[in-house]
């Protein structure tokens, strides 16, 4: 496998795709469960914890694609530099970050997956060194991670994708058919009351602290 982590050339991009961390603007479908504040502070401290992770490095630019658009405006921490998502659903919002980002690969993951780390990102653009996409699986049928080499173009992989269910991956893998594809592992999701109690005990326990 050919690596392209390497000075000079096209620059790597990384995007970090978050909400406003707003209570009772995020986790929606944890909060049921929890609760609003319980939902909201899992939530932002998750998300500092992955800038502050993903951003240690200068190996790979930062962007961090927020919605709602005005949250751009929110004093976000560097090396992270805030852009609106747009409109359109979540395929809409990726496919312009594919097409609209500076040239280089691009690899774009989701703020709701705590187990997210460099060396993650290190492994999907050490992929696209041969591959045209990567994914990272998620548990419930989605995607925590999309990379994508970016040259030569490709059409767009989203049309048609059933978001928000278990059939996400298997669409988008349609439309990239006769691409080179690469996966990575498949983490899980904080999507419910059970997700979070097992993520607070992982914590916990000396096996599973992150």
């Amino acid at each position: 496998m050919r690596p392209i982590l390497r000075r000079g050339g096209p620059a790597l991009h990384v995007v970090v795709m978050a909400r406003a961390p707003r209570l009772g603007a995020v986790k929606r479908r944890l909060a049921r469960d929890v609760g609003d504040l319980a939902a909201w502070r899992f939530y932002r401290h998750g998300l500092a914890a992955l800038l502050r992770r993903l951003g240690r490095t200068r190996r790979w630019r930062c962007w961090l694609a927020v919605t709602p658009d005005r949250a751009v405006a929110s004093g976000w921490p560097p090396p992270w530099r805030a852009i609106a998502q747009g409109p359109g659903d979540l395929g809409a919002r990726m496919g312009r970050l594919l097409r609209d980002l500076p040239p280089g690969p691009v690899v774009i993951v989701g703020s709701d997956i705590p187990d997210v780390r460099p060396a993650h990102i290190v492994a999907a653009f050490a992929r696209l060194g041969t591959c045209d996409w990567v994914f990272g699986p998620a548990v419930d049928g989605g995607y925590w991670l999309i990379g994508a080499r970016r040259r030569p173009a490709r059409r767009h992989p989203f049309a048609n994708v059933r978001w928000s269910s278990a059939h996400a991956l298997a669409d988008t893998l349609v439309n990239v058919r006769g691409s080179s594809v690469a996966l990575l592992e498949e983490l899980r999701d904080v999507d419910t009351g059970a997700d979070w109690r097992r993520r607070r005990q992982e914590i916990r326990s000396p096996s599973g602290a992150p």
